[in-house]
């Protein structure tokens, strides 16, 4: 799994040095797809770790990754664990980051994970991957999905086919995490609190789909895949990795 990510890892800086060469670049993630959800490298943050390691990387930026806050409990302290140059922003001001800081920042691709890759290349991922390949299609940003060859599920033809897992509504009515007062943090007391009105309904989908219309390129361990003159992706490369018996990630769970 770490030489698997690590071939993501470089196979996604040099395609993304190659679309701004010679120039420092900053990539926006989202969710969590370093060492704390890998075997120790990650697959789009090992995309960022590479360019960091390369001395291509400006800026890493994150995203809170509402409602589970896996950006800013996992990713970001990765991200400062590794003292790579990052900055957090919560879900909704992704748009306004491109929108504002996209020229200066230099911020060339968004590159996030997958749960599930169809065989069209329609993508399931963590809520809010969606938004954020809208969101670079108007702002002339590249949109990449880092995954293992065993997330492409060739079995499910397109995005339509995968059922979406709906989690309990509490997660996004409270949060939980350890206390801060007077100017620090205290570990030693985790606190519980209420975030939205009581009695509110709530919809909580777990992952969406990004159509492969909006990815401009799949980083595999093989090198990155992009569509062919035809604007459709191809694939059945992955078919060694269902022949060996791997089976394709389920989407559910955190």
């Amino acid at each position: 799994d770490v030489s698997d990510n690590e071939a993501i890892g470089k196979y996604g800086a040099e395609w993304i040095e190659k679309v701004a060469p010679g120039k420092e670049v900053s990539v926006l993630t989202h969710c969590n797809t370093g060492s704390l959800a890998t075997a120790g490298y990650g697959t789009a943050l090992g995309v960022i770790r590479s360019l960091h390691a390369n001395g291509s990387l400006k800026r890493a930026f994150c995203t809170e990754t509402r409602p589970y806050n896996q950006g800013s409990r996992l990713t970001a302290f990765e991200l400062v664990h590794d003292r790579i140059p990052a900055t957090l922003i919560t879900d909704s001001m992704a748009s306004a980051l491109l929108q504002l800081k996209g020229s200066s920042e230099r911020i060339t691709a968004i590159v996030v994970g997958a749960d599930r890759v169809a065989a069209n290349g329609d993508t399931a991922n963590k809520i809010g991957t969606y938004q954020l390949a809208i969101a670079a299609k108007y702002h002339g940003v590249k949109f990449l999905v880092a995954a293992p060859r065993t997330t492409i599920d060739l079995e499910t033809k397109s995005g339509a086919d995968i059922t979406i897992e709906e989690r309990p509504g509490h997660e996004m009515t409270v949060m939980k995490g350890p206390r801060y007062e007077a100017g620090r943090v205290d570990l030693d007391y985790v606190e519980t609190v209420s975030i939205a009105a009581e009695g509110i309904d709530v919809w909580n989908p777990a992952f969406d789909v990004t159509p492969a219309e909006l990815i401009d390129g799949i980083i595999t361990e093989l090198g990155v895949v992009e569509k062919g003159q035809n604007g459709k992706f191809d694939l059945t490369f992955a078919m060694e990795a269902h022949n060996e018996s791997v089976k394709p990630s389920t989407v559910g769970g955190l």
